[in-house]
């Protein structure tokens, strides 16, 4: 028992920063009502955590080099309770983004990368593949608590106590940091790179905004913009200027590799294949899981008008199921390897797709919605089990840091962009639907069109259907036209839905292409497959 000790530390610092995200998924209505904004608010501050994690993990991985691992990982615990605590008492939307998204992600951006590298300094062998599928069945834990725990107090309590327990649960982590080894960092310690982790949270960060905004913005045709470019939407030109950024961030760390000054991070990793492929799967993953679970509660909450307990209680298949699964498939894939298991998970994902498309109803049929949520989590609980431990044995020793910042800025980096690209496709699609719908319904008058035309053109949020039919009672119109409205909006909202999903499965099916380089065997230690493709 004692060899676990460190693994029981580093694995609570996993579990609670999954916690918390599915603590804030769940939560989105009563944010929109306690902060009094929209959605698309609580979508920008949830995208903004994932995007500050993502924007700096590689170099909190790069200071672990510098500063030591251990140390780097206290400190970054102690960056994120500070978070925890000014989020659990934030007055207004600005403070709940900077103690939330800022300085919470900042501190998971050094606990995450740095917690990656001691797991696989302190276990070898099959005791290492253990802790790994550990780690990923810690993460489904923390899915499933974090709906039952956040959607219960949110519900009956507040969503604030939830943050405050973070606090609590850091202070213990801190407390027990002995139980980590520390070893001294080995040769000559490297340089931190200023101006690579400028320009690649730069280039992530306009990326990511450009899709975030694409939404309200519209993505050729200007729509909600605060400014045009020739005319057209900023937002393909604010992501193709997050490109060029990234491109110059290639460039400036070949040219200090040689000069043979340290780099953020040493390119030719990204050169080996199954390293590259491991992290493409870890993006996808993270694409495909964030993105629906910001879909989900949105027709949980918002279509069905379940509370966020209720919400919970129905993601819970998820949560069983991808423990399970995170914890069954670290022995799968000694068996099967890990490119097979891989690509179960994926046709799982793609089943749960299908399934959760047919169960998108006005009225919710709880069995087969239950069961496409349990089909989902034991497609996500599958890749978990392989992907951390994939991208870890492409490393040598004293690349541990180095790759679990690259490691984590894939997850994060997935995780900004599926709530991002879902999140703005499925209003998009909303947009669309509805004013097609109140086009083509002769119980509609042309000055009813108008004025819905017009609205749109002001941009639309996701929200409750009552809400549309007061808005349409406001601007004078009759009963019959109030409910053709109504009911052209209800139409249009599962129709959105519909659409963030089959964008999910459609990256899916897609990911498929990523994973031909996977080791088809068991990894062994340094990298090299037991079994080569």
């Amino acid at each position: 028992m004692r060899q676990w000790r460190a693994l029981i530390v580093l694995g609570t610092a996993q579990f609670l920063m999954v916690l918390d995200t599915s603590v804030m998924n769940v939560s989105i209505s009563r944010l929109v009502e306690d902060f009094d904004t929209e959605v698309t608010a609580i979508q920008a501050v949830i995208t903004l955590y994932a995007l500050v994690m993502a924007a700096f993990m590689i170099t909190g991985g790069r200071l672990g080099d510098i500063y030591g691992r251990r140390r780097v990982f206290l400190v970054g615990m102690a960056v994120y309770g500070t978070g925890s605590a000014v989020t659990a008492v934030a007055p207004t939307l600005g403070v709940l983004a900077l103690g939330w998204s800022v300085v919470e992600g900042i501190g998971a951006a050094l606990v995450l990368p740095n917690m990656a590298a001691l797991v696989a300094e302190s276990y070898r062998g099959r005791d290492r593949t253990v802790a790994y599928g550990v780690i990923g069945g810690l993460a489904g834990a923390g899915i499933a608590v974090g709906p039952l725990l956040g959607g219960w107090t949110t519900t009956y309590l507040t969503w604030r106590l939830v943050f405050a327990g973070e606090v609590v649960v850091v202070l213990a982590v801190l407390l027990c940091r002995r139980a980590i080894p520390e070893r001294p960092p080995a040769g000559r310690l490297p340089r931190l790179d200023g101006v690579g982790a400028v320009l690649s949270a730069a280039g992530l960060g306009l990326g990511v905004l450009g899709v975030l905004q694409s939404g309200t913005w519209g993505w050729v045709e200007p729509r909600n913009a605060p400014f045009t470019v020739l005319g057209f939407a900023p937002t393909l030109f604010v992501i193709a200027s997050g490109g060029v950024v990234l491109a110059l961030f290639r460039a400036w760390e070949r040219r200090r590799e040689t000069r043979d000054e340290d780099p953020l991070v040493h390119l030719s990793l990204l050169g080996r294949p199954p390293l590259r492929s491991g992290l493409l799967a870890l993006l996808s993953q993270n694409l495909i899981l964030l993105g629906l679970f910001f879909a989900i509660p949105l027709y949980l909450q918002v279509v069905q008008g379940f509370d966020a307990f209720e919400t919970g209680l129905r993601l819970l298949p998820v949560s069983v199921t991808m423990l399970a699964a995170s914890l069954a498939g670290a022995r799968l894939g000694r068996r099967a390897g890990p490119r097979r298991v891989v690509r179960v998970a994926l046709l799982t994902l793609l089943a749960s797709v299908v399934w959760l498309l047919a169960a998108i109803d006005p009225v919710i049929d709880d069995g087969p919605f239950l069961g496409a949520m349990a089909l989902l989590g034991a497609g996500m609980g599958l890749l978990a089990s392989q992907l951390g431990d994939v991208v870890q044995s492409g490393a040598g020793e004293d690349e541990r840091s180095e790759v679990g910042g690259l490691q984590f800025t894939a997850q994060n980096l997935g995780s900004a962009l599926g709530t991002a690209f879902i999140g703005s496709l499925l209003v998009g699609a909303l947009a669309t639907a509805f004013a097609t719908r109140v086009e083509d319904d002769p119980r509609i008058s042309d000055q009813a069109r108008q004025e819905t035309g017009i609205a749109l053109e002001a941009g639309i949020a996701f929200v409750p259907t009552d809400q549309v039919r007061a808005a349409a009672e406001r601007a004078g119109l009759p009963p019959a036209e109030v409910e053709a409205v109504a009911d052209s909006y209800a139409s249009a909202q599962l129709a959105g839905l519909r659409a963030g999903i089959l964008a999910a499965g459609g990256i899916t099916l897609a990911s498929f292409l990523v994973t031909g380089n996977l080791p088809a065997g068991r990894s062994a230690p340094g990298g090299s497959a037991a079994e080569k493709p």
